[in-house]
């Protein structure tokens, strides 16, 4: 189970930019003796870098991704390849704007987003903070246990999560580049994506819709999507848990959060893992199970909260909770509060938003 500072939280494929905190939001901000802003180095009058020559829908499709996650719809990961996460997305967006939900990109849809293709990208440096933040975390659970914070495998997979991307996509990104030569003053092309998103409204309720694994965020009266129909004011793509019996449908609230949690590892509840007999405690940091937020429900044990492999959320399934990216997790962190009612339904038939496409 989940442990983490709950004061102040529980109770109550271009715009180039100067650096990666500047560029991109700090995956694990609240980390660490040093303060967000200076955990990397401003690319002060940097030496140029040609940006990447990608084809036209490409481009298209990561300033796409960004705009609609920036007001609040999770496209899943933002790699210039949407697919049906996207679709929904867009669909979500379009109902709560007063366009038809069809899940494409028309030209209504596009101008209500702002989607910026010249701008879908920033350039960005790697600082010596960032160096500090990698160190592969151990395979074995009780070497885990011993160390003072589950950090990066590579900068690569750092400077992935902090663009809400793929390795691959930034290895495709700057191809002048090994990602294994990644160091202090590499300069990386990255999907710009925003420093805050939107929500418009005050979070009124949470929707987990087990079927379609997905999150809907609904927001209370006067909010995006508030009406007589209500739609998602924001959704999220969550994992779910890979046994039925662990994710019981039914009504709970939000009980705790936490910043930067750490993990108690519960051997019984691992039958795949061999050598352990006792329980441990796990540090936090942004490879930890239950990654940097920690959203706890009435539910013993249960909860919403981020994960160690972006690239696996709705492919592969949990022990009993919700994982969300560390990206999606800090920004439902922000607005959920304790109280905050969370329905769990099995499926999509009983949502109050029923869209497939």
């Amino acid at each position: 189970m989940p442990h983490g500072g709950r004061h102040g939280w529980a109770i109550g494929a271009l715009i180039a930019a100067c650096g990666i905190l500047q560029a991109l939001p700090a995956a694990d901000a609240s980390a660490g003796p040093r303060p967000a802003k200076d955990r990397s180095t401003p690319v002060a009058q940097a030496p140029s870098k040609p940006e990447p020559v990608l084809p036209s829908q490409v481009r298209s499709a990561v300033a796409l991704q960004i705009a609609l996650e920036a007001q609040g719809y999770s496209p899943g990961l933002v790699d210039g390849s949407p697919g049906p996460k996207t679709r929904i997305a867009l669909a979500a967006f379009q109902e709560a704007s007063g366009l038809k939900a069809t899940g494409e990109a028309d030209e209504a849809t596009l101008a209500l987003l702002k989607c910026e293709p010249q701008g879908a990208f920033a350039l960005v440096t790697l600082g010596a903070a960032d160096v500090a933040d990698v160190d592969p975390p151990p395979k074995d659970w009780i070497e885990r246990s011993r160390k003072r914070r589950l950090l990066y495998p590579s900068l690569s997979n750092l400077i992935a999560e902090r663009a809400h991307t793929t390795e691959r996509f930034v290895s495709a990104l700057n191809t002048d580049l090994d990602p294994a030569a990644f160091c202090a003053g590499s300069l990386l092309w990255v999907p710009a994506v925003k420093e805050r998103r939107r929500f418009q409204g005050t979070l009124e309720r949470i929707e987990i819709d087990l079927e379609r694994r997905m999150v809907l965020l609904f927001a209370g009266p006067g909010g995006r999507g508030s009406g007589k129909i209500p739609v998602p004011a924001g959704i999220l793509f969550c994992s779910i848990a890979a046994d039925p019996a662990k994710a019981v449908p039914g009504e709970s609230k939000v009980a705790a959060v936490a910043a930067n949690p750490t993990y108690t590892f519960d051997p019984a509840k691992w039958p795949e893992v061999h050598g352990v007999d006792k329980k441990l405690l796990i540090p936090p940091g942004p490879r930890n199970p239950v990654g940097l937020r920690w959203i706890g429900l009435e539910r013993e044990g249960v909860g919403i909260h981020g994960a160690p492999e972006p690239e696996m959320i709705g492919k592969t399934g949990s022990h009993g909770c919700f994982r969300l990216t560390n990206w999606d997790a800090i920004w439902l962190a922000d607005l959920v509060q304790v109280g905050t009612p969370v329905k769990i339904i099995k499926s999509t038939a009983e949502s109050a938003w029923r869209w497939r496409g």
